[in-house]
């Protein structure tokens, strides 16, 4: 059975289903994905007033891996295995990139901008190794690339305007 739209009984019937669903953010009816983004761009300015950028960085290891389990489990109920209401995948890789840009309004919103560009055109090769990986891994990982390129893109941007 697939699930068009959750509801918000879905979203919060199962922790699976609150984690991939961005604790309600996916269930936006217009750009789940970049609402996802949003969601993250505050915690991700709070995240880096109290822990360092490392620190911040390296604690998006355990929320990418438990995003595979939400993800893959939320994405099989749903009935759909990249259900575009499921945006932890955009939370954790733009929560990596603001850990890793600087703290500035102009930087971050570079760096949103770059990144919901990427997320959504999905330039070589992420189509392509989004089309290879499935479940959880997969929605998971081609969030990932987009928040590389993204970095890619601003590190040639700061050292252009250095």
């Amino acid at each position: 059975m697939i699930i068009a739209r959750p509801t918000p009984g879905f979203a919060f019937s199962h922790p699976a289903h609150a984690i991939a669903l961005g604790f309600g953010a996916g269930l936006s009816p217009f750009a789940p994905g970049t609402v996802g983004t949003l969601v993250a761009w505050p915690l991700g300015w709070y995240a880096s007033s109290v822990m360092p950028p490392a620190l911040l960085a390296a604690a998006m290891a355990p929320l990418f891996v438990l995003g595979i389990w939400a993800c893959a489990l939320t994405g099989r109920h749903l009935g759909v295995a990249d259900h575009r209401a499921m945006v932890w995948d955009e939370i954790v890789a733009f929560l990596l990139v603001l850990a890793i840009v600087p703290r500035t309004f102009a930087w971050q919103l570079a760096a949103f901008v770059l990144f919901r560009f990427f997320d959504i055109a999905k330039p070589p090769p992420i189509r392509a190794l989004e089309r290879r990986y499935h479940g959880g891994f997969g929605v998971m990982f081609d969030d990932l690339l987009a928040a590389g390129y993204t970095l890619l893109v601003l590190a040639a941007a700061k050292r252009l305007l250095a």
